[in-house]
């Protein structure tokens, strides 16, 4: 029975380093994305959500993870010699797992970076576009008051 918690564990890690190749795949969707100046609010949207969904994916893993390794993990330690092959899978995968988890948080950190940049230029335009339209409400304001008191020339010659 222990033995067919081991090989659940191994395929939760297993799968734990595909959703996280996924999230490295669209982390660099996302630093392509944070490049491109005619950048879609709603492509961008749909990236962050798969990313969630992969986030929330790994949490479940992880925790199904520690509950399964709860359950063994006496029967690791006192027979560790009969779990050996195992033991060694379930360690390269965790390396494995350790490797891709930094690459991921590296890539967030750039990519944060990145959206604040993005944000702040989009605050600037913003704050460009509202200037220029004060700037035309305002002249079309004096505009429209002279046009109530134009000056009247009467020529005075006969």
């Amino acid at each position: 029975m222990d033995s067919n918690y081991i090989q659940i564990m191994i395929q939760s890690l297993e799968k734990k380093t595909v959703v996280l190749n996924h999230l490295i795949e669209l982390n660099k969707q996302q630093k392509l994305y944070l490049q491109d100046p005619n950048l879609s609010p709603e492509d961008f949207e749909k990236n962050m959500d798969r990313k969630a969904a992969l986030v929330d994916e790994l949490n479940q893993l992880d925790s199904g993870f520690e509950e399964l390794y709860e359950r063994v993990k006496e029967a690791l330690h006192t027979d560790r010699e009969a779990y050996a092959a195992q033991i060694e899978r379930m360690q390269e995968l965790i390396r494995e797992i350790t490797d891709k988890s930094n690459m991921v948080q590296t890539q967030e950190l750039r990519n944060k970076e990145q959206v604040q940049r993005k944000f702040a230029d989009v605050r600037k335009q913003v704050k460009g576009v509202r200037n220029s339209q004060r700037v035309v409400r305002q002249y079309y304001q004096n505009m429209a008051k002279q046009g109530a008191n134009e000056p009247k020339f009467l020529d005075n010659k006969k």
